[in-house]
């Protein structure tokens, strides 16, 4: 995809984010080869703050089948902090001082961001990469492969995906099967969570810039997208990728991108809203993602967005919801919607909401948002304690993958 939609996503949809299309990327470093590039294990600089940077260690090699709590509680308080972050890398390659900035923060997460057109072959040799840089348990990697307007990878080994809207067309049971080959290529990459499906519904009629205006819904009948997204996520399920239902509580009624604007607001979504019916489905086809909208609910919680919103998160998704997976922001990095917000209290307030995985296209904002965790923690039992339930709720996503190991 290129032309005239890549110009309009670009345009419209602004920087590389879970939420949106990702625009072209400035040329990368190419990747060096097919077998990964261990970085040195002492690293020239660490965190900018004077806490302890964590040495790293290889991957072990035994694999037998730890409970979680035990491999967190060898853990410490750094290598916890560090799974709670999700780290832009662009898809078409990155360099080794990148790499090492994910290994000395043992990140527990990258997005592939931008557009690739290399193929399986050549993703999966970055995302191996990637993996040699990070200590200790497998990195998530995630992408956004929705299809239509936005599909990060293409290339060799890659299907060209519909759009939402086409595939709303199908049956269920189709479109199922089509999402296990996608999640299939998937994973062949290195790339174990898809941030889709996409279980907003936009109304007929309306104008709704980050998903009606590219086509990223299933369909204008909540009840539709409600059979199709979760049809898709068991799709992805079955190829053991996970899905991610998003934007939570939803992005189909709102009249601006929270990439690209400030002061986005849904004024019609309530706690009991039809249009919750698609992540309500999603949820229920297993070990899912949901994925927090940025923008400001106000018959909900008109005081903050609903990634800082404890009413959202804490009441809504897992009390009404009774959802106990893991929570991942939109992007809390490059965003309009929340640059008001210094970068470190973005992920505090996100984790203090009940969420559990800060995700940042920017690279740039991982020193601060490291920091403002670890010290948190460190001086706050009660936040403490918040982080540790985040850090095990991922490390269970990465086991039901076989990717945790024993020793930490």
């Amino acid at each position: 995809m290129r032309a005239l939609v890549a110009v309009a996503v670009a345009v419209t949809l602004g920087a590389a984010t879970a939420c949106s299309a990702a625009p072209p990327e400035p040329p990368a470093t190419p990747l060096a080869s097919a077998t990964p590039t261990t970085p040195s294990p002492t690293p020239t600089a660490g965190p900018t703050s004077t806490r302890p940077t964590p040495t790293p260690t290889p991957h072990p090699t035994a694999t037998p089948h730890p409970t979680v709590p035990s491999v967190l509680a060898r853990l410490p308080l750094t290598a916890r902090v560090g799974q709670l972050l999700m780290v832009g890398v662009p898809a078409a390659g990155t360099s080794d001082a990148a790499l090492r900035q994910l290994g000395r923060y043992r990140v527990g997460g990258v997005i592939l961001t931008g557009r690739s057109h290399a193929g399986t072959s050549a993703t999966a040799a970055l995302t191996a990469r990637v993996q040699a840089a990070v200590p200790g348990h497998a990195v998530l990697v995630a992408t956004d492969q929705e299809g239509g307007a936005v599909q990060v990878l293409t290339g060799p080994g890659f299907s060209a995906i519909p759009s939402a809207r086409s595939q709303g067309r199908w049956s269920p049971a189709e479109l199922r099967a089509r999402a296990g080959d996608w999640g299939g290529q998937l994973r062949a990459a290195g790339v174990r969570v898809n941030l889709a499906p996409v279980a907003d519904t936009v109304p007929p009629g309306v104008s709704n810039p980050p998903i009606g205006a590219f086509g990223r819904q299933y369909g204008s009948d909540p009840a539709i997208v409600a059979t199709h997204a979760a049809a898709f996520a068991a799709g992805l399920a079955d190829a053991s990728v996970i899905p991610t239902a998003k934007h939570f509580p939803g992005l189909g009624r709102v009249s601006a991108n929270t990439d690209v604007s400030s002061g986005v607001t849904d004024r019609v979504t309530t706690r009991t809203d039809p249009y919750l019916a698609p992540f309500r489905a999603v949820i229920r086809t297993g070990h899912p993602f949901v994925m927090m909208s940025s923008a400001v609910y106000s018959r909900i919680d008109p005081g903050q967005p609903a990634a800082f919103s404890p009413t959202v998160i804490t009441g809504l998704l897992r009390g009404d919801l009774g959802f106990d997976g893991v929570v991942v922001s939109d992007d809390l990095g490059a965003a309009r919607q929340v640059s008001a917000v210094p970068a470190g209290e973005r992920a505090v307030r996100f984790v203090v909401a009940g969420g559990d995985m800060v995700l940042t296209v920017s690279p740039a904002t991982l020193p601060a948002m490291f920091d403002a965790l670890y010290d948190r923690a460190a001086r706050d039992p009660a936040f403490r304690a918040r982080v540790d339930r985040s850090a095990e709720r991922i490390l269970l996503a990465k086991q039901r993958l076989g990717l945790v190991a024993p020793n930490g």
